[in-house]
């Protein structure tokens, strides 16, 4: 028998915080590692600081061939790696190398399907296959690594740059990733236009990497300011997000409940805030900046929205409810890594 906890006892947080150990100071603590010597800050004259992530889909944990095809499955190995740099300021990738691993009778179609789903992705939101690897293995698996830069003029998004009196905001609306799995998986859901199911669908198939909010964040800064972003993708849920970026920072996130930004197919239904909150793999980016800049923000990009503010740390721990201040709960049958 193994001595000491098993990675299922661990959890993913703590999993990170101790493999941190073996790395630089603070070396995890953000969505991607920064290459260069601007890490905390605008970069100087020359070129910006290179952002470097690694990302793993593994099949029958992120992805199986009942609820979506090859091509969707390498669209969105790639798709999650280009949100990390979104989330760490770049606004476009340079490029990805790509380790596979599958079984020796996995037929050739659906490994042309998945290149074929990566290289959409990149065509349409930038960056190259650099390269990679291939091995045998027992299921199927993508291991992606994806290289960008931030831009001149701008700086990083990190999740500990947060400050009290900061206005939380969200990119976009959420749950409607995992109202799109229910509905591959044939779950009882009320009626939704055929339209809805489409872009539900559409949204858990195909997420798109939010390099345009990065953008757009940057467009509308006040000349006043300082960058100072904190902020993280939204990959394993808005609640996650709002909660890994307070605790990174030193504070508490209190959410607006009237303010969540539900998808508009989930209004009415009971798991609707559930879904917003925990149901994961929307990609929008959830940022903490100063109140002006929000307010310039969310008037610049469309479906961003003021989710909640930053204060000092509460009883409630790193995420509660403005209303009240009581902990925001995960449900019981809230996604973990390890079982």
């Amino acid at each position: 028998m193994p001595e000491g906890p098993t990675l299922a006892q661990l959890g993913e947080g703590e999993l990170i915080r101790r493999l941190g150990a073996f790395a630089p100071p603070g070396q995890f603590d953000d969505d991607a590692a920064l290459l260069g010597a601007a890490q905390l800050g605008a970069h100087p004259a020359g070129d910006p600081p290179l952002v470097l992530n690694t990302d793993v889909l593994v099949e029958d944990v992120h992805f199986s061939a009942a609820t979506m095809g090859a091509a969707d499955v390498g669209w969105r190995a790639a798709a999650a790696n280009l949100s990390d740099l979104a989330a760490m300021g770049c606004r476009g990738a340079v490029g990805i190398t790509v380790a596979l691993v599958a079984p020796g009778d996995t037929p050739w179609a659906w490994v042309e399907g998945a290149y074929g789903g990566m290289t959409q992705l990149l065509a349409a939101h930038g960056g190259v296959l650099l390269g990679g690897d291939c091995s045998g293995g027992r299921q199927r698996l993508l291991a992606v690594t994806a290289l960008g830069r931030l831009p001149a003029g701008g700086g990083p998004i990190r999740r500990g740059d947060g400050r009290p009196g900061d206005v939380v905001v969200s990119t976009g609306a959420h749950g409607l990733s995992r109202l799109g799995l229910a509905l591959l998986r044939g779950e009882a859901l009320p009626d939704l236009p055929a339209s809805g199911r489409e872009r539900a669908i559409r949204a858990h198939r195909r997420p798109v990497p939010r390099f345009d909010a990065v953008a757009a964040l940057g467009a509308c800064r006040p000349a006043a300011l300082d960058w100072r972003v904190a902020g993280c993708d939204s990959s394993d849920g808005l609640a996650a997000a709002a909660s890994c970026l307070a605790a990174a920072s030193g504070c508490t996130a209190l959410l607006f409940r009237e303010a969540l930004p539900l998808a508009a197919e989930l209004e009415g239904q009971d798991t609707g805030e559930d879904w917003c909150l925990w149901g994961g793999e929307d990609f929008e980016l959830v940022l903490a900046v100063e109140p002006t800049w929000a307010e310039a923000l969310v008037e610049r990009l469309a479906g961003a929205r003021r989710i909640g503010r930053l204060v000092e740390p509460q009883p409630c721990g790193a995420l509660g409810w403005a209303e009240g201040g009581d902990p925001v709960a995960p449900p019981a049958a809230a996604f973990r890594h390890f079982g």
